[in-house]
């Protein structure tokens, strides 16, 4: 009989210090929440699980002490309710969402994003060397919706008022003009997504053509000197609007390679993975689009100052870098806070 005592005591001895700081972890979050528990606790958290399971597992194999079978057992379902059982608030999904999964999504698509940027860019300068050397390509590259009454023959005071006047005057508010925008703008970003599933090329041939309306729009205000304006005019809802339109385009990149490039994976299966990763990353443009229409349908209606106007670009440019890119430590960690805190 005192070999079976010996070998629980060793067995206590060896482990016991990890079932002691698994069970004070367990009476404090059971005490005050698991928000009481700073970052280094909650990254414990299932590593003293896992191991609190691999003892009682060994535990009943070699017929230990039962009381030790039934401490171990009791610990580890009351760290299962933590490590699994925690249930979030739609508040603090919709939150861990946007500040953790969602900037860590499009980070891991950069590669895509800074290939439709780059299409983009392309198109805005292939829009507007064409029309600085032939004006009338603007009539090619600009629908007669999209121009509103602009054109290489529009003179500098026609030009001028649309840049320095609300232009939501033909609308009942400033509120139905952002309505307006926010509609457009979507549809351009839905439609770079959705014409992935045919192989990505569409996709291309879209940013590209939406590049060339913006270029060819640039040319006409830069041949009366009237660059400066535009551009105020363009960037403040421009830098985010898109922004959004690249993400968009970036995730129908991503699945048109899906279907062309599957791997080795079947390719329903690379179009179900990829497709769920593209989904989240168009979801998550929707508020970029409606920030890009509240900009433009209010910001840049009642605020006329160039110099502002291109400050608050700057200043998007940058808050869109820091959220979307992994600066700190600090902004690393809160994955594991959104996925543990369990306020109420």
């Amino acid at each position: 009989m005192g070999a079976p005592i010996l070998r629980s005591y060793r067995f206590r001895r060896e482990r016991q210090s990890s079932w002691l700081e698994l069970e004070t972890l367990m009476n404090r979050a059971e005490a005050d929440g698991l928000q009481s528990l700073d970052s280094d606790q909650l990254s414990r958290l299932p590593v003293l699980y896992r191991a609190a399971l691999s003892s009682l597992s060994v535990a009943r194999a070699i017929s230990l002490d039962k009381n030790v079978v039934s401490y171990l057992t009791s610990l580890a379902i009351r760290a299962y309710a933590f490590v699994y059982g925690t249930r979030h608030s739609l508040r603090s999904s919709i939150g861990g969402f946007f500040l953790d999964q969602y900037p860590s999504l499009v980070w891991s698509m950069r590669l895509w994003v800074a290939a439709a940027m780059i299409t983009l860019g392309l198109g805005v300068a292939g829009g507007f060397a064409l029309t600085e050397r032939n004006p009338d390509a603007f009539y090619s590259l600009v629908s007669e919706e999209m121009a509103g009454g602009r054109s290489p023959l529009s003179t500098d005071e026609e030009l001028l008022e649309v840049l320095e006047s609300p232009d939501d005057q033909r609308l009942d508010s400033l509120g139905a003009f952002a309505s307006f925008l926010f509609t457009h703008n979507a549809r351009i970003g839905l439609s770079c997504f959705t014409i992935g599933i045919a192989g990505g090329i569409p996709v291309v041939a879209l940013v590209f053509a939406n590049g060339l309306t913006l270029g060819a729009f640039a040319a006409i205000h830069a041949t009366r000197d009237l660059g400066f304006e535009f551009w105020a005019w363009v960037l403040p809802h421009g830098v985010t609007e898109l922004l959004a339109v690249c993400l968009c385009a970036a995730a129908g990149m991503k699945l048109g390679a899906a279907l062309l490039f599957p791997g080795r994976r079947r390719r329903l299966d690379a179009l179900v993975i990829e497709g769920r990763r593209a989904a989240n990353v168009v979801l998550g443009t929707i508020p970029l689009f409606l920030l890009a229409a509240l900009i433009e349908g209010f910001f840049r209606q009642l605020m006329l100052d160039e110099t502002i106007r291109y400050l608050v670009a700057a200043a998007t440019a940058l808050g869109w870098l820091i959220y979307f890119t992994p600066v700190s430590r600090k902004w690393r960690a809160s994955r594991l806070r959104d996925e543990w805190d369990d306020r109420p």
